[in-house]
């Protein structure tokens, strides 16, 4: 396990912004409780509550990785209009204990599905 820290930093905030999830035009996800994960140089990524999830509309799959920061996820595949989207999100059930706020959580592909900010 490695910390955050100034050679790679990791901040976790609210985003008070609608975040809508589709793919193929069904909606996956639509929440106003995302959390916005900025890593080191990585693009931001918006972690959905589970609770405002179509959970019925996803399948876990076998995939696993590692992340020497975050943990260990688990990945899930979106049915949507009869299309299986292969591990189009990942999740971190049991994140180490600096990452504890994104447990509960999933993170979506932006070049899998649809991720929106709605008025």
């Amino acid at each position: 396990m490695k910390l955050p820290g100034p050679d790679h930093p990791i901040t976790i905030t609210a985003n008070p912004k609608r975040i809508r999830v589709t793919a193929d035009g069904v909606v996956i996800a639509d929440t106003t409780h995302a959390l916005t994960l900025k890593e080191a140089s990585y693009p931001a990524v918006q972690y959905v509550p589970r609770s405002d999830a179509n959970m019925a509309l996803l399948k876990r799959t076998d995939r696993t990785t590692h992340c020497p920061y975050k943990g260990d996820a688990s990945y899930f595949s979106v049915l949507a209009n009869g299309k299986t989207i292969e591990n189009s999100i990942w999740t971190y059930e049991t994140p180490f204990p600096a990452m504890t706020e994104i447990s509960g959580h999933l993170a979506f592909y932006p070049d899998k599905v649809k991720i929106e900010e709605v008025a």
